[in-house]
């Protein structure tokens, strides 16, 4: 595809759409605005569209093409979601070569690629000269895809090949392997009183709560990758009342499902003990979203070698990534023993910060990757 200047303005232009909506993962609303503009961007001659409904999250969405019903669908996956509440990070902003912006290097570039390459294809040899294609956009990434999931092992069943559009990594290696993911909440409960008057009638759910957190981070080895992380906390009422209820969110990232699965036991048996440090007090550990760990399956290294000519094409590098601690919807996928490859998004740096960036060259780069790489599938 040839990217001349009018089709990196409309690039560019679409872009900036998709990033001035605030489409924070609790923000149904904005979400599902954004939803609307990507049911835009996707209208291309032989895609059909389809909006499924959530009751906690914008709309997730997929597409789907008729193509050469013989062969086995190619699967391409996105989430429309970001980590930025409204009003904490807001706007598109073209710094010369550079395009910054809540979402746009995760993942709402990769998105924008996805929709250029499809509708290269559409304007020369049509869709339907692909195999089937199933385009996945979640909006619950962020979060675990507690809904997402189920979806995208609904709708890429016995798909050929998975493509993921997270960000690129700096050197724009192709992603192949990823850590296990998961996340539990943790609530501590105690005693409420005046800590003038009352404060030994009192139990502090605060002080058990730290008593975890202390034994939780301490799990953490830097030799196996094993992370528990306790990012969020919150509790108490005032600062002169014992604290009766405390909260914390944990993350968690693991080489294998069992020792997902130890993990979570683990940190519920430190609970126990958390507890028992503090008399009459509670507290309970709740398993939220586990992702497997994303490992090869068999033909990940002769896809990322058919996409990795393709990159090298349009001026990428097609190196291979070292394991990412970090997880994505390419777990879910190559658990189902598709061969995945992930970080085909724009080359940038900053997200989950308010620094999130792409090189805008990196983005068009990608969009000629990918239809080159989809071309090569026609007939």
């Amino acid at each position: 595809m040839a990217l001349d200047s009018q089709r990196a303005d409309d690039l560019d232009a679409a872009l900036g759409r998709l990033v001035e909506v605030n489409s924070f993962s609790g923000n149904r609303e904005g979400g599902n605005e954004l939803v609307g503009r990507l049911v835009e961007l996707f209208t291309i001659p032989g895609l059909t569209a389809q909006r499924m409904p959530s009751g906690r999250f914008a709309d997730h969405l997929i597409f789907r093409s008729k193509g050469q019903r013989a062969e086995a669908p190619i699967a391409l996956l996105g989430h429309s979601d970001t980590v930025f509440p409204p009003g904490t990070f807001e706007g598109y902003r073209v710094d010369g070569p550079l395009r910054r912006g809540p979402g746009v290097f995760d993942m709402k570039g990769g998105l924008v690629s996805v929709a250029f390459a499809l509708k290269a294809i559409a304007e020369s040899k049509g869709l339907d000269a692909l195999p089937p294609l199933r385009v996945v956009i979640v909006s619950d990434e962020e979060v675990g895809s507690p809904e997402g999931a189920p979806l995208i092992r609904t709708f890429i069943g016995g798909a050929q090949a998975c493509l993921v559009f997270e960000p690129g990594r700096s050197n724009d290696a192709i992603v192949t392997e990823r850590q296990g993911t998961g996340s539990v909440i943790c609530r501590a409960h105690g005693k409420a009183a005046h800590s003038g008057n009352n404060y030994w009638d009192g139990v502090s759910a605060i002080r058990a709560m730290a008593k975890f957190i202390d034994a939780a981070e301490s799990v953490s080895d830097q030799k196996t990758g094993t992370i528990v992380n306790v990012g969020t906390i919150t509790g108490g009422t005032s600062k002169n009342t014992v604290p009766a209820e405390a909260t914390a969110g944990v993350d968690l990232r693991f080489q294998t499902p069992a020792e997902g699965e130890q993990l979570v036991a683990k940190l519920k048996a430190l609970a126990t003990t958390a507890a028992a440090a503090v008399p009459g007090s509670r507290v309970e550990v709740e398993q939220g979203p586990m992702r497997p760990p994303m490992n090869k399956a068999d033909g990940v290294d002769e896809l990322r070698s058919r996409y990795a000519k393709c990159a090298r094409a349009a001026g990428l590098s097609g190196d291979e990534a070292p394991r990412q601690g970090g997880g994505s919807d390419g777990n879910t996928a190559a658990a189902m023993g598709i061969p995945t490859i992930d970080g085909l998004g724009p080359r940038g740096k900053g997200f989950h910060t308010h620094d999130e960036q792409i090189e805008f060259e990196s983005l068009m780069q990608r969009t000629r990757a990918l239809t080159a790489f989809l071309a090569g599938f026609t007939r």
